[in-house]
Order: C-alpha cells, then structure tokens, then sequence
C-alpha cells in the first residue's frame, strides 16, 4: 500500500515528473500521427489500384488466351466469384491533337481492350470516368467553376459504349494526365491550360503492333479514335499513360479475334481453287479479371480461379476438336491486385515500416528521460528512502515504490499521448485548411498583447529581485513575440497539395494497431528507464542514507 502512496506523492508534489509525463505524450503523438498518416496513404493507394483490375488477373500475354468465353463462364460460376471480365493488355503509340512546327506529339501508352459492361461489374469503371454529370451530394462539394457542372461536357453514355454519337467513330478513353493539359488545382479539380484544351471530341490516332505466329508483326495496325471521356484511378502511373478503347476494337488491330485458318501445307480446296480451310481461330485475350464475392479474400479466390483454370485446361486439352489449345496453368499468370500491382505498394510499404523503425527511437527516449528525472529524485530522495528501510520496508518494496512511479508515468503519458495524436489525425484536414488560410487578425493581437504581459511581469520581477521569475518572463514574451510575428508573415501555405499528392485529402484514420504498440512500448521503456535509479535506491543503506545532508 504504502508504495502506491508514496509513488502518488512523489508524482504529484513536483514538477518534473509532469514534464516526463508530457515528453512521453508527445513521443507517443508523433508515432501516431506520421505512421497513421502513411498507413492511410497506403490504404487510399490499395483501394485505388482495386479499382481498375478487380480482385484476380489472369494473364497470359502476347498470343492470349483461346476460348475465355467459357473460362469465364466457369470463373462466375464459382460461389467465391461475383463477376469476371475479359481484357487485352498491350502498348501503342498515340498521335495527340497537339504538337509543335514538327509535328504532332506522340505517347507511348499502356492500352487496356475492355469490354464496359462486364469491366464494370469486377471495377468501379463507371464510378472513375470523370466526364459525367455529378449527383446532387458530389454537385454541392465542388466549386463552381467545376467544369463537370456543364451538363454538356457528359459523356457517361459515350464511355460506356466505346463510340462517339456524333461520327460514329470508335472510341477511347484517357487516363487524367495522359493529356498534358489537363491542369490539377490545388482543391483536387480540374480545370485546362488553355482554357479550351478540353480533350473529350478530339480525334487521336493509335498505333498498334500485332503478333503473327507469335512474332511481332512488322505491320502495324493504326486505327482513328475519338476521345469519348477521361478517367481517374486515384494511381498516377496509371492514370498518366493508360488509355482504354473496346475489346472488339483491340482484338482486330492485334489480331487477336476470330479468324479462318488455313492448311500451311500448301492444299487447295478443289471447288474454289483457294487454300483450303481447316477450321477457325478462337478470338483471345491477354487477361481476365475476376471479382471476388462478398467475404472473400483475394487470395482465396486466386486459389479458387487457379483450380478452375486448371480444370478449363485439362478439358480443352482433351477435346481434340480444339485447333487451338490454351497455355497450360505452368505458363498461366493468376496473381493477386496487390501482387499485380506489387511494384507500387511495396515500396510504400517499405517507407511505413520504415518510419515504424525510425520513430521506435522515441523509446529509447522515454527511457532516458525517465532514467534521468529518476536519477535525480532518487538522489533528491536519499533520507526519505533512508527512513523508510529503517522502518522495516524491505528491498523490493523500494524497488516497487519507482517501478510503479515509473509506470504511472509511461502509462498516463501513452494515454495522453493516444488522445493527442487521435485528435489531430480525425481533425488532420481542418488544421491543414487553417494552415492554408492567413493567421486571424484576433489571434495576432492576443499573441502580441500576451507578450507584453510577460514583459511587464519579467519586469516586475526583475525589481522585485527574483531572477529565475524574470528569466521565465522573459524566455515567455520572446517565444510569444516570435509567434506573433510568424502569425502576422503567415498568408496560408498547403503542406498537403492535392495537384502535388494527387489524392484531395489527407488520410484522417487512426492506425490503432501502430497506437497500442507505441502505447506499450512507452510503457514498457518507462519502466525500464525507472528500474536502474529504483535499483540503486533499493540498495541504499540506511544508515548511510540517515546520515545524508
């Protein structure tokens, strides 16, 4: 009992050990926030990629695969799938509308043949395009400049039918920075440089190379397209070159749909005198996507997708009247989104834990700050512990009066610490809003009228002859005039720019899992930091310690 008296004492009788319960707050506050702030970034970068391949890609590229009519038949027959969607993966060159004295200016770009429909159903196709009216909630938020407030600009209808209503023309869909003048702002919209750069109606050519047995071709394939509409992924590398037109278009310009094929030996059909005709090539694609259904994990259904490919193999394998046969599972791609896009989140991973390990350091600092103040209580304590051990309180008793003192500090610190940090990652994006706005003219005032308090105080006690109370005055009305000042320079500044980051908002969610390992780990260092002056005062003589002036 005695021992939790005493640790109450010493903690609340002075001033010091506040201080180490402040310096573990803010130790645990930092954690929270910056780690908070990178696991959400992450979190945002996952749920964006999610966004454009669904849960499950399979791949096979180059030559594709034969017959994914009835793989994806047997995919969405599969209870752990709630959709699948063929695509075909390549890249081209794309002749912009704009160039120079030289010529037009040409992208290398990533192109996805996409079928709308069933893309949308394993994506969120129809969410990312951005020319579309915006609903009534979305409509308030924007400003009103927002050009998709132009009811004209709509072209949901054209995006989902890969075809400009006006010409009749195949259509494409572009990645938001594929074009080079569409202008991010600084609130997450966009506007164009110049003005009338609104790429939507433009007339585009793309280039394609087609394979021919497996050989690139060297022919290749260039078609006119007209941009039908933008998307927005929320990843930059692939909004910034991927450019989507419709399946059936890709597969014609890589030959890749269905075809006659031909005896190679040479034979002629007697009744046309032509090459004769020994069957039909199956149209292909590159990948399927698949969706995974509610309470699925992905790599639950990517075993699932494996096992059905492998029966969809085995079948076509055995049909012998099959010309053309599907690469066998072994040759077969089936990843995950985040192994597909593993070249992107891993290294934002590798930068959370990163910071995880770096700002572990703050143990080490609350250790040392606890070891220190305990040091100096314990060698301030030397009667009181003299007393004490002369009065029958065993070794271990001492040991527990600053091992409890030292939990109490780590432990009320974490809280603090945990409600700080909490508090400032749920407000993060209003006080990165007041930050971005001029200091109010109130707040400058009361700043400046705060200071010269200190002053007339510091100058009091200067004639009063109390020099640690002048010096705290003093050290007071500096910090506060220079905090005035910095108020009054301060026009607004954005740490946080969304036409830099690329997502409007700072993520705002607290890593509770990060908060309760920095929470224990705090409390378990101000332990240790305790344990080495609660040791030293354990083995204090008494009879020394009763001598001790």
């Amino acid at each position: 009992m005695y021992a939790a008296l005493l640790a109450n004492r010493y903690l609340t009788s002075r001033i010091i050990p506040l201080i180490a319960v402040a310096a573990v707050a803010l130790c645990v506050a930092l954690v929270i926030i910056v780690v908070s702030v990178m696991t959400g970034f992450l979190d945002m970068l996952k749920t964006s990629g999610r966004t454009m391949m669904g849960d499950v890609v399979i791949t096979y590229p180059i030559t594709g695969i034969p017959y994914y009519e009835q793989l994806i038949a047997d995919l969405e027959a599969m209870p752990e799938a709630d959709g699948a969607a063929p695509t075909i993966d390549t890249f081209g060159l794309l002749e912009m509308p704009y160039g120079n004295e030289d010529g037009n200016l040409i992208e290398t770009v990533q192109v996805w043949g996409i079928e709308p429909d069933s893309f949308g159903r394993v994506s969120d196709f129809k969410d990312i395009l951005w020319w579309q009216t915006p609903s009534e909630e979305v409509a308030v938020t924007l400003a009103s400049d927002d050009p998709r407030l132009d009811t004209d600009r709509d072209r949901l209808d054209e995006a989902m039918a890969m075809r400009d209503d006006w010409t009749g023309e195949p259509g494409i869909v572009f990645g938001m920075h594929v074009s080079q003048f569409n202008e991010r702002r600084s609130d997450g919209s966009y506007g164009f440089s110049p003005a009338n750069a609104w790429m939507p109606g433009n007339n585009v050519m793309l280039t394609l190379v087609p394979i021919k047995g497996g050989r690139l071709s060297l022919e290749p394939e260039s078609r006119r397209f007209t941009v039908v509409n933008e998307f927005q992924s929320g990843v930059f590398q692939i909004d910034k070159n991927r450019v989507l037109i419709s399946l059936a278009d890709a597969q014609e310009m890589l030959r890749l749909g269905k075809g006659v094929l031909y005896d190679r030996s040479g034979a002629l059909d007697p009744e046309t005198g032509l090459p004769r005709v020994i069957g039909e090539s199956p149209a292909r694609v590159t990948q399927i996507l698949v969706r995974a259904a509610a309470g699925v994990t992905p790599n639950e259904l990517r075993e699932a997708a494996a096992a059905t490919y492998t029966a969809f193999w085995e079948r076509c394998a055995n049909d012998t009247s099959l010309i053309r046969k599907p690469p066998d599972p072994l040759r077969t791609t089936i990843r995950t989104w985040e192994q597909q896009l593993r070249d992107v989140i891993a290294p934002v991973e590798k930068e959370r834990e990163l910071m995880r390990i770096l700002f572990s350091i703050v143990y080490i600092v609350c250790a040392g700050l606890v070891l220190s103040i305990f040091w100096a209580i314990v060698h301030e304590k030397t009667r009181d512990i003299g007393i004490l051990r002369s009065t029958g309180a065993s070794r271990p008793g001492i040991l527990g009066i600053f091992l409890v003192y030292g939990l109490v500090i780590g432990l009320l610190g974490s809280l603090i610490g945990a409600l700080l940090g909490w508090l400032v990652v749920s407000n993060i994006n209003g006080i990165h809003h007041a930050l971005g706005q001029p200091a109010p003219l109130w707040l400058t005032l009361t700043t400046f009228a705060l200071a010269l308090v200190m002053l007339l105080i510091a100058i009091t006690c200067a004639i009063r002859g109390s020099i640690l109370k002048w010096l705290l005055g003093v050290i007071a009305c500096l910090i506060l005039s220079v905090t005035g000042v910095a108020l009054l320079l301060h026009q607004g500044f954005l740490v946080w720019d969304p036409s830099v980051y690329y997502f409007n908002e700072i993520p705002n969610s607290t890593d509770w899992f990060t908060a309760l390992l920095t929470m224990a780990g705090a409390i378990l260092f101000s332990v240790i930091g305790a344990a080495i002056p609660a040791a030293r005062a354990a083995d204090t003589d008494p009879i020394k310690a009763l001598r001790y002036e």
